[in-house]
């Protein structure tokens, strides 16, 4: 069976994978770029439009950067990281903060108590707005998929449930060196977490610490 994935999920040293008053400004609230600043040096993140001031980097972070997109056939992701709307859609011209061409070119299952139309837009990619729980979501990824892999995109109370429901299976976890202090926390309600994985780290020059978490066998 496919696997399902997380890569590249940014959180601060205090826990928190988003700040504090998400707009449409800022997607990550009080946090800012800050939580992104080193993927956005990276060549795998500049080559998806971000900009920065030095040169792509080849090194640490690249390498776990890159393994974001090979062989994923589809993402699930929950509404906040599609847009800053909350309720029903007042505006359904939103398409997502990542203009006509997504990053993902793959079908984009957007979890919603609202869903709305099917969106095609340019370069593969279409977002499927369902309501449904994290083992039903999965499984209308996996048929949308094929016999690639899932990825969960987040934002982070995604990634919380899925891993509250036991369904994934690798997860890279970016610890970045600044405290925020307020906004959305990861681990909340995860005790014994770890029992489930085989846990590697890597620490990177730019001071992010690099976690992989791999589910452990059933025994």
């Amino acid at each position: 069976m496919s696997l399902v994935r997380v890569h590249n999920f940014s959180v601060s040293l205090d826990g928190f994978g988003a700040g504090e008053g998400q707009q449409l400004d800022a997607p990550f609230g009080h946090a800012g770029s800050r939580l992104m600043e080193w993927a956005i040096g990276t060549r795998t993140f500049r080559a998806m439009g971000l900009h920065g001031e030095s040169e792509a980097s080849f090194g640490i972070d690249e390498a776990f950067a890159s393994q974001w997109g090979p062989g994923i056939g589809a993402e699930i992701m929950g509404r906040n990281k599609f847009g800053p709307q909350r309720g029903p859609w007042e505006d359904e011209e939103w398409k997502g903060w990542w203009g006509d061409n997504p990053v993902f070119h793959t079908p984009v299952v957007v979890l919603t108590h609202h869903p709305r139309p099917v969106l095609e837009m340019e370069g593969g990619t279409t977002f499927h707005f369902v309501d449904a729980d994290p083992a039903s979501a999965l499984q209308r990824a996996r048929a949308l998929a094929g016999d690639l892999d899932v990825r969960i995109g987040g934002g982070v109370s995604t990634v919380r449930q899925f891993l509250d429901a036991d369904l994934i299976d690798h997860m890279h976890i970016a610890v970045v060196p600044i405290v925020l202090g307020r906004g959305e926390r990861l681990w909340d309600g995860l005790e014994g977490l770890e029992q489930r994985f085989d846990i590697e780290a890597t620490p990177s020059p730019s001071g992010v610490l690099h976690l992989v978490f791999t589910r452990r066998p059933a025994r």
